[in-house]
């Protein structure tokens, strides 16, 4: 057998990832708080950098007295002309070819695995997009202190609904979650235990009483001798006042808005101004003594480049942080367009809305909106949201004006269902119609899949159950 050697020549291509790049692109997924820790770090170890503490009042100060003829980098003003602002920046963010998920260590938090216990318990996904901001609502202790109505108020729906998502997640773990005070947090571990007696709810209603140690008064409160009062005080103190104290990161660190949002007045043109939230997120200089000392600086070639090596480092710093800040308001500005409707009206006009559809209005990579929408909270007029809230599927519109998001129309079949004649029971096609009379482009089959995914009976279902209305 003869062997023969050849020598080709092949042309390929490969990516390589720098350093450098993947740190812009693990700094895009950041949110401020974790991009406020990543800067400390660099503050340390860079001495051409410096910590701007001036920077948050100046830009605070000017975003108020901006003009719309004065556009800035930390801001600029949401509406029919944010789409054409265009890509900007480092074109690197929005290449196809660095499209490569940046992965980082997942750690357990108290969101997530409250979470985890939402995906399963609630199916209706307008329910588990309300649930899902509850949670984001929950103080340090793991209570939601603000009243159903506060909460209804702010996401335009009915109080009944936050009450029946309360009900399922103050069944969620660690018990005592989503209590409104202490007392409400220790009735439900108690109840889990089945020792809420009457006499425990009344010891609990005077929980003043027992840190007075008052016990002859507590006795005759909660009808018990000093034996049975004891052994109460003691399951009591087996009991956890705070929750969520057995997380390591709690709902209070994740939930700050990263970027903010305010309605602008009418003698302005309207519309919305979006700016960064410079009071989470410092900004970071380039300290020019130090620069000037390069020159001049009188040392050995090693101690030269580390100072040139530095100074490099430090102003690609600055850039890709400039440039983080514009990916990050451009697509929030676009979000805010696509959503008017929601902050305008409520729950119930939210629109479907996909990460592609965004990253096309910007000029990015699909990929790139998905980094910023990470564990991102917007500041709004009704409340704090995280990024991700305001993207899901729809229904076609039969009068051409586009999409109408899942949750917004099941909303509306809920609430026909609900206001329904107990003597006129509405089948599956007679709610299509009256959707489609709407301009809802629906079949019946939708609206009964729709249905069933509310856990709402059929017609005859319903039909048995209203019958003594």
């Amino acid at each position: 057998m003869a062997y023969e050697i050849k020598l080709d020549l092949k042309q390929t291509q490969q990516l390589v990832m720098t350093p450098q790049l993947r740190d812009a692109i693990s700094m895009l997924q950041m949110n401020n708080l974790d991009l406020k820790a990543h800067l400390e770090k660099e503050l340390e170890h860079n001495p051409f950098l410096e910590n701007d503490d001036t920077s948050s009042q100046d830009n605070e100060a000017a975003t108020d007295t901006k003009r719309e003829d004065e556009p800035r980098d930390d801001s600029f003003d949401a509406g029919t002309s944010a789409a054409n602002i265009g890509s900007g920046g480092n074109s690197k963010f929005s290449d196809p070819d660095y499209a490569l998920e940046n992965r980082v260590e997942d750690k357990k938090d108290l969101r997530a695995h409250l979470m985890d216990q939402l995906n399963i318990a609630i199916t209706n996904p307008r329910d588990k997009m309300i649930a899902a901001l509850l949670i984001d609502r929950l103080d340090e202790s793991g209570y939601l202190r603000e009243a159903p109505k506060e909460s209804a108020d702010s996401l335009a729906c009915s109080e009944e609904r936050i009450n029946a998502l309360l009900q399922t997640l103050r069944q969620f773990d660690p018990t005592g979650i989503f209590a409104k005070d202490l007392p409400d947090c220790l009735a439900l571990q108690l109840a889990e235990k089945h020792k809420l007696t009457p006499s425990m709810q009344m010891l609990l209603q005077n929980l003043d009483v027992l840190a007075d140690a008052d016990f002859g008064k507590l006795q005759k409160i909660c009808d018990v001798d000093a034996g049975g009062l004891q052994a109460m005080i003691a399951d009591i103190r087996a009991l956890n006042p705070k929750p969520a104290s057995g997380f390591d990161y709690t709902i209070a660190q994740t939930a700050i808005a990263d970027v903010l949002m305010e309605k602008l007045p009418k003698h302005v043109g309207g519309g919305w101004k979006v700016k960064l939230n410079h009071e989470t997120l410092p900004r970071v200089l380039i300290n020019q003594e130090y620069v000037a000392m390069i020159d001049t600086a009188t040392g050995t070639k090693a101690d030269k480049k580390f100072l040139t090596d530095k100074l490099h480092s430090a102003n690609w710093l600055i850039q890709a942080m400039d440039q983080r800040a514009q990916t990050i308001l451009k697509v929030a500005s676009a979000i805010i367009e696509a959503q008017e409707g929601f902050f305008l009206f409520g729950v119930e006009f939210l629109k479907p809305l996909t990460l592609r559809e965004i990253a096309e209005e910007v000029g990015v990579h699909e990929s790139t909106v998905s980094r910023i929408t990470i564990d991102k909270f917007i500041g709004t007029p009704r409340g704090l949201f995280p990024l991700k809230f305001f993207f899901g599927s729809g229904v076609g519109s039969a009068q051409g004006g586009g999409d109408i998001a899942a949750a917004a129309i099941k909303a509306k079949i809920k609430s026909m269902i609900d206001n329904e004649d107990p003597k006129k029971i509405l089948s599956d096609e007679a709610l299509a119609q009256a959707l489609q009379k709407e301009g809802i482009d629906i079949a019946r089959r939708t609206v009964a899949k729709y249905r069933e995914a509310m856990n709402i009976a059929s017609s005859s279902g319903r039909r048995k159950q209203k019958k003594h209305f």
